[in-house]
């Protein structure tokens, strides 16, 4: 099978089912773990907004056209404080108003340590599985995206909203994480503009990830370097596959490269 990367798509059952798209074909990874597979690049990359044919990305696979003019690449994507959308204003003001002027989610998510974030309503549990998460509480829900990065700025001078990618590949948890108990302490601790849209919804989302075996030392592959990646896949957590013996590669860092997939004896 093969086809331009998109990130994989995921749904949470009793573990998070994968399945990698490929232009048209669509790719059921689970099915793939414990089994030996060889990945190859071609050498193309095409935009993944505009798919024109380019040399290198920028951000989430973008042309640099693209990247600086895209509403999917504003900088609110990352810094939500600064979203306008609210206002009427941005990029692509219809694609703002979509997408942003839009209910969202404020949250604490554990693994190594907690972790808060901002994500759209629509995107739970989804964004905590791409990051890796091994668990997730509500905070708040606003009603747009300014609304929930403002309560997000707050929350960054008690928690990180970096995720350390090597320790959540080696499964390094803190079990001793009681998001319930964080969240409410951080009400307590918030002035009362911030907790205006604090959530009542205290369930906490347990996610579990299909690995076989976590890495004990971790070695990131690329297309760029690595044209062809194989081995046994071992599992699979965040956008990263995981191979025998801890070599991984993140499949989102590589939207719109052209690569194939396939099933080998060794």
């Amino acid at each position: 099978m093969q086809g331009v990367l998109q990130k994989m798509k995921v749904h949470l059952q009793d573990e998070v089912i994968y399945s990698l798209h490929l232009g048209d074909e669509k790719v059921q990874m689970n099915s793939f773990i414990n089994k030996n597979i060889l990945l190859e690049w071609n050498g193309d990359i095409f935009c993944n907004s505009c798919s024109k044919k380019i040399k290198k990305t920028f951000g989430d696979g973008f042309c640099y056209t693209c990247f600086t003019t895209a509403p999917e690449a504003t900088e609110c994507t990352i810094r939500p404080e600064l979203c306008r959308a609210h206002l009427g204003e941005g990029r692509d003001v219809e694609w703002e108003q979509k997408n942003h002027n839009q209910p969202h989610i404020v949250y604490l998510a554990a693994s190594d340590k907690v972790k808060v974030g901002v994500t759209k309503i629509t995107q739970v549990p989804t964004r905590w599985i791409d990051q890796g998460a091994s668990a997730a509480i509500r905070i708040a829900e606003t009603p747009n995206r300014y609304e929930a990065g403002k309560l997000e700025v707050a929350l960054k001078a008690f928690f990180s909203d970096k995720t350390n990618w090597q320790r959540m590949l080696k499964n390094e948890v803190d079990e001793s994480i009681d998001l319930e108990e964080e969240k409410w302490e951080l009400h307590d601790q918030l002035p009362s503009d911030l907790t205006t849209y604090f959530s009542e919804d205290d369930e906490i989302i347990h996610i579990n990830y299909p690995v076989l075996e976590f890495p004990k030392k971790v070695k990131s592959l690329s297309f760029d370097k690595t044209p062809t990646v194989k081995g046994k896949l071992v599992g699979i957590k965040g956008q990263y596959l995981i191979f025998e013996g801890g070599q991984v590669i993140n499949i989102r860092r590589h939207t719109g490269y052209s690569i194939s997939i396939q099933t080998t004896q060794d």
